[in-house]
């Protein structure tokens, strides 16, 4: 998964952005329409999208519609259009924040690193009777330890972090394995099996990790 795409259709702005976020260790892709963007995030995903709002053919109004039908990562407008219409558009359809162009780079970097840090620094996920630890990757159910593999953890954590929401199989696979993998689909099922029978009561009845059939897993 990338830690952030840039969604941004003046290559000279977005290159610029990327370089200075890989130099603070992210990892990063550019796209300059709103179709390549889409492309690029049911292929690898992201935790933060930097959206741009004016983009040639698909606008980055309509890349927020479609991203939020399937997850919750943080969505941070940054736009030249700064009429209150506009800000309120891009807030209701769902982006966690919007910022004005032009911007200053430096304050931008750290408006990023604070998200970062709030989103996805804890060292704890409590979810119901489930935790996970972050940092050494495990797991406890009611408070004892499940032995999962870091395939499994990342699945998990992917899901929580998304709760409530129908992840596509394709995205948790391509998220977790790398759409350059020689693993199948069918790893996505046979992992998902395998966290049932750890983190679920009952495993054939399942109250946390839930199949939407045809489309793919959420938790709950």
């Amino acid at each position: 998964m990338l830690d952030i795409l840039i969604v941004e259709d003046n290559k000279e702005i977005g290159q610029l952005l990327c370089d200075f976020l890989r130099k603070e260790n992210y990892t990063v892709s550019v796209a300059d329409t709103g179709e390549k963007a889409l492309a690029l995030w049911e292929k690898y995903g992201a935790k933060l999208i930097v959206l741009d709002i004016m983009l040639p053919g698909m606008d980055g109004f309509a890349v927020c519609s479609k991203i939020r039908e399937s997850s919750n990562t943080h969505i941070l407008i940054a736009s030249a259009r700064v009429e209150k219409q506009d800000k309120l558009k891009g807030l209701n359809l769902g982006a966690d924040d919007y910022i004005e162009k032009p911007y200053d780079v430096d304050i931008l970097i750290a408006k990023i690193k604070g998200i970062f840090k709030r989103k996805y620094g804890q060292e704890e996920i409590v979810e119901g009777n489930l935790r996970l630890n972050t940092v050494h990757q495990t797991v406890f159910v009611d408070g004892q330890k499940r032995e999962v593999t870091e395939k499994e953890f990342e699945l998990l954590k992917l899901l929580v972090e998304n709760k409530n929401v129908t992840l596509k199989k394709e995205y948790l696979f391509n998220s977790i394995w790398g759409s350059d993998s020689d693993s199948e689909l069918q790893t996505l099922t046979v992992h998902i099996k395998w966290l049932r029978e750890k983190v679920e009561v009952n495993p054939k009845q399942p109250k946390h990790i839930i199949t939407e059939w045809g489309v793919g897993y959420r938790f709950e």
